[in-house]
């Protein structure tokens, strides 16, 4: 057997040196182009979002910031099943709250947090949020993740925390006050209420999410058996960097976004 060279990824450059089929960051020829990939990014999201058991209800939101009208977004309508949720079903709303495509409602929370945040940050254009089990069980716990793996290791000093919780989130005053806590981070804590994770592309964004989700559920488990080991803060640095930049978070989207398009064709309708 020959030998294998691995893949690695130039966090300095922020590119895959080694092109390979499904591994490249595509380049767009035009808005309407990204729009329709970020779009049909989304809709799988909710539907990986439902795979994976995160939905809870009617709560959950993940938008996408349109990349021609920087103060519009695109959300879910209240009331449809992640499962069910294809790319014609997506709203998009602005930051006064008027919907300008589509004939469903939206939920208030959705706009009171996400308006806000990308408000507040124009390098955000993603931002996922869902009542996913582990994620709000660590949430009452009222501290971030600690680095005691690999994984958890994308978020060291990466997190924010909002303690303030006092219902639903209605008015978009809280909002603010949720971007103030998420700061210049990636990922913020809801105590009592969640995780909520944000990226420049969908991809990332809903990476984030799905990781962060499972190293909550590592954490708990951790912290149930025992006092883990953290592993030390120099470490913890160099790994985020290899494994939380753009291109690397980016890639590690792309198997679960195959695996969904497989098995839902019709979220791209």
């Amino acid at each position: 057997m020959g030998k294998v060279t691995p893949l690695r990824i130039d966090t300095n450059k922020g590119k895959l040196p080694v092109k390979q089929k499904g591994l490249e960051m595509k380049e767009f020829a035009s808005v309407d182009e990204l729009r329709r990939d970020q779009l049909e990014k989304l809709a799988a999201g909710f539907r990986l979002f439902a795979h994976f058991g995160f939905n809870e209800g009617v709560a959950g939101h993940i938008t996408y910031r349109d990349p021609e009208f920087p103060d519009h977004f695109w959300v879910n309508p209240l009331g449809v099943h992640f499962s069910q949720i294809s790319v014609s079903d997506l709203i998009l709303v602005n930051h006064d709250g008027e919907v300008i495509q589509g004939d469903k409602a939206v939920n208030v929370a959705a706009f009171a947090i996400h308006s806000r945040l990308h408000k507040a940050r124009p390098d955000v254009n993603a931002a996922a949020h869902s009542h996913s089990i582990y994620g709000r069980t660590f949430s009452t716990l009222g501290k971030l993740l600690d680095p005691i793996s690999q994984d958890a290791c994308a978020f060291y000093e990466r997190q924010g925390i909002y303690k303030d919780f006092s219902g639903v989130v209605e008015e978009v005053d809280e909002g603010d006050l949720i971007a103030e806590a998420l700061g210049d981070n990636s990922v913020i804590i809801l105590q009592n209420h969640g995780i909520l994770t944000t990226g420049s592309s969908v991809d990332i964004a809903l990476w984030f999410y799905m990781s962060m989700e499972r190293c909550c559920q590592a954490q708990l488990m951790a912290d149930a058996a025992g006092k883990p080991e953290l592993i030390p803060h120099d470490v913890a640095v160099k790994t985020r960097s290899f494994i939380a930049n753009d291109v690397a978070a980016w890639a590690s989207y792309q198997p679960a976004y195959d695996m969904i398009i497989k098995q839902s064709p019709d979220l791209l309708d």
